[in-house]
């Protein structure tokens, strides 16, 4: 059983995050150096006693058709929780800042909020090299950023709270699945992604894998393209020609807006998940509500968290999206989807907003000794836990099948959350 098989092998870490309940609206403070939305526009910058929270995310370029929708979810949070009386009686004033999709960049923009906006904290990030950009700031100036995306392990920091899935909450569960009796019993593997850190490191700790599973080099693909890629004309017909012969599946680490082409041309060379079937890493409801994705129906994606999962928490979070959105009028407020980074970012607020409440302070060193022992009842239907010594969140694991309303039929969801394993036993360290 795909189940017990895979459960068996997970490892590693311990215990944080704490339960809230929804609360109402009010419209939240918000400073901006980038072009205003509207919803920024009717949110004026606190005035009094408030505590500075920093949000850095594309709102421009490649990566703002994933990174947009985290920072609408929160601004969100942060309204919820000034409705709800603050952190410790004050007002959360958030400053958004533009990083617009250049890596350097964001370690411009995490300087600047923490020595000239005196930010108490960050959230913030997408991509491992914008993340990457911002470790050695954060460490230098002793910031905190909460990073709230699937990452390639690899990495740990007293000054980042990963909030996303470690390689061995995504990446492994997703290719056992594709390996077992319920995904279809792959044996030859297309490993695609975006030409950057986190398609790289976690392609070499899938290809590590794959051979201590006895798949010959032969029966792995790997191919990368740059960030922004739209002509996928030549390797979606490199991977037909490949997958000839043997049950074949794509391992899709592509980021950003290029997941629009990947697809359409899936559809174009009529690509089935019965033939050929896609399990992606980076692609959940906001990617996938800008194109048809009638002929993608079937093709998989592994998270922690969809927008399908049925729970009052969920229900109650995607109200208050869907209601923040018309308040805002935030760009397609009627077709408002959530996704897995969207949960992360809410979950790292609110535990942030619980570590502070305890330490009584929004010193980061206080701050992050106070969030040993929090835990948090998301969105996922799983209580979160957060272990005290290396950052990471013990998660779920879900894997969805896409239906033609661009939502995911979940096929399967862990027990109960496993334990982050930031360091891969299949790649050294």
């Amino acid at each position: 059983m795909f189940q017990q098989k895979m459960f068996s092998k997970t490892l590693l870490v311990a215990a944080m995050m704490g339960s809230m309940v929804l609360t109402g609206c009010s419209k939240p403070a918000d400073k901006t150096d980038a072009k205003p939305t509207t919803a920024e526009n009717k949110a004026p910058a606190a005035s009094g006693d408030t505590i500075k929270v920093g949000i850095l995310h594309s709102l421009s370029g490649t990566m703002a058709i994933s990174e947009t929708s985290l920072k609408d979810t929160a601004l969100m949070a942060i309204n919820e929780i000034n409705a709800s009386g603050g952190v410790m009686g004050k007002k959360l004033e958030p400053v958004v800042v533009d990083p617009a999709s250049d890596w350097p960049l964001f370690a411009e923009k995490a300087r600047q909020l923490i020595t000239q906006d005196k930010v108490a904290v960050i959230f913030g990030c997408w991509t491992s090299v914008s993340r990457k950009s911002v470790l050695p700031v954060v460490e230098e100036l002793n910031g905190l950023l909460f990073y709230p995306v699937q990452y390639e392990g690899q990495e740990q920091s007293k000054n980042i709270f990963y909030t996303g899935a470690a390689p061995n909450q995504q990446a492994i569960p997703a290719v056992e699945y594709l390996m077992s009796d319920e995904g279809g019993k792959a044996q030859r593997f297309v490993l695609l992604g975006t030409d950057y850190v986190y398609p790289r490191t976690t392609n070499k700790i899938l290809r590590a894998f794959l051979k201590s599973k006895g798949v010959a080099d032969a029966d792995i693909m790997e191919e990368y393209t740059p960030f922004g890629h739209s002509n996928y004309q030549t390797i979606v017909g490199n991977i037909k020609k490949f997958a000839a012969g043997k049950k074949t599946a794509v391992i899709s680490t592509i980021n950003g807006d290029s997941n629009v082409p990947f697809y359409r041309e899936l559809g174009n060379q009529g690509i089935k998940a019965s033939d050929i079937p896609v399990m992606a890493f980076s692609v959940g409801e906001e990617e996938l509500r800008g194109i048809d994705t009638k002929p993608l129906v079937g093709h998989l994606a592994s998270w922690n968290y969809f927008m399908s999962v049925k729970n009052p928490v969920n229900a109650e979070f995607i109200n208050k999206m869907k209601q923040y959105a018309v308040e805002y009028k935030l760009p397609n407020a009627s077709k408002l989807v959530t996704n897995d980074p969207m949960e992360a970012t809410y979950v790292g607020i609110h535990m942030w907003k619980q570590a502070v409440e305890k330490a009584g302070t929004t010193d980061v060193d206080k701050v992050r000794d106070a969030m040993a022992g929090q835990t948090f009842k998301a969105p996922s239907g799983y209580t979160l836990s957060m272990d005290a010594t290396n950052h990471h969140l013990h998660k779920p694991v879900m894997i969805g099948q896409i239906r033609a309303d661009g939502q995911f039929d979940v096929v399967y969801k862990s027990p109960q959350p496993i334990k982050a394993e930031p360091w891969s036993p299949y790649i050294p360290k």
